[in-house]
């Protein structure tokens, strides 16, 4: 674990860097999408719904252990695909169960991500583990949209709920979970073992966003909404007049809930110690101060968490890809593998 002293940062300096940030949120897109895998099967949807309503619309099996699933989701209001990665052996007449990893994608992108950027599929090929990567939205923010009171899409039931039932009653998912994300991603797996405590036993994040109301970090979330052409306050509303909806869903507020929940987190300095990608690298400075100011609010209230804070670093898939696998002990154990 590696302890980081805290930086004091004027709200000018935090601010401003959060303008050249948004700029970054604003021009950083996803890696170019690689050319989609042949499926080799597809097949009609089990028949089985969550307990809500929400319903696999349809099954395609990419090779024998790669599925991608269309969920007519109540939350959502709509059609959403997750992607799963099935362990060796997988039945759905097994007797036993497995557990669920979730892996969450970031801002601008797909659940298609971790298995285009990373090598999660080569890596769990032996492991007695569901991956499950769930669609997030354009935004990449897994959340309960505020939408100016009609609380829709609300990608945190879909996730959190709808997708874990449809899981349970088709693919032979256990209780026992842990979640990852990257940026966006990173703020939904530490926000969720929050909000939901106990649904997961160990919760990783790679750069995300971790402090949602420190001094210029609204900016670089409304940047993000704005991005995909929604309008700023669609998300959690004003940061001022819906003030109690941001702190609902800020980590720093909520960190008091993941008392006995194993926690990771890995954030770098950006431009301080870069290698000269500015934009990638301010998005990143930028998101460092929240992270130091959520570790050092976890460790205030004596709540154990593995860190690795490094110097440099882009916010990008070049670091998060090597994070995952520093924290898959901590995953794995908590997964019980």
């Amino acid at each position: 674990m590696h302890t980081q002293r805290r930086r004091r940062t004027s709200r000018a300096a935090v601010a401003g860097a959060a303008m050249l940030a948004a700029t970054a949120a604003l021009t950083l897109g996803p890696t170019a999408l690689a050319p989609a895998a042949a499926a080799s099967t597809t097949a009609a949807a089990p028949a089985r719904t969550a307990l809500d309503g929400a319903g696999i619309v349809s099954e395609t099996w990419l090779d024998s252990r790669t599925v991608d699933l269309q969920i007519n989701s109540p939350a959502i209001r709509g059609t959403v695909g997750t992607r799963l990665l099935l362990p060796p052996g997988w039945s759905a007449q097994a007797t036993r169960t497995w557990p669920v990893l979730y892996l969450l994608q970031g801002a601008h992108d797909d659940y298609t991500s971790w298995t285009r950027e990373t090598d999660i599929e080569q890596f769990t090929a032996d492991k007695e583990v569901i991956v499950a990567m769930p669609s997030s939205g354009p935004t990449g923010i897994p959340s309960t949209w505020w939408n100016f009171g009609s609380g829709a899409p609300d990608y945190e039931t879909f996730q959190v709920t709808e997708l874990m039932q449809l899981l349970q009653q088709n693919y032979r998912a256990g209780t026992t979970r842990a979640i990852g994300g990257v940026s966006t991603g990173g703020w939904g797996a530490i926000a969720f073992a929050a909000r939901h405590p106990g649904t997961f036993k160990a919760a990783a994040s790679y750069s995300g966003v971790l402090h949602t109301t420190m001094p210029g970090m609204p900016i670089i979330v409304e940047a993000i909404v704005g991005r995909e052409g929604l309008l700023p306050w669609a998300l959690w509303g004003s940061p001022i007049f819906q003030s109690p909806l941001w702190n609902a869903q800020n980590p720093y507020a909520l960190a008091s809930k993941l008392t006995g929940t194993s926690l990771y987190l890995s954030s770098g300095t950006g431009v301080v110690g870069g290698n000269g990608e500015l934009s990638a690298e301010a998005l990143e400075t930028t998101l460092w101060p929240a992270s130091q100011s959520f570790a050092a609010r976890l460790q205030q209230l004596g709540i154990p968490v593995q860190t690795h804070f490094y110097l440099g670093g882009t916010h990008s898939w070049t670091y998060w890809r090597n994070e995952y696998k520093t924290s898959w002990p901590l995953l794995s154990q908590a997964l019980g593998l």
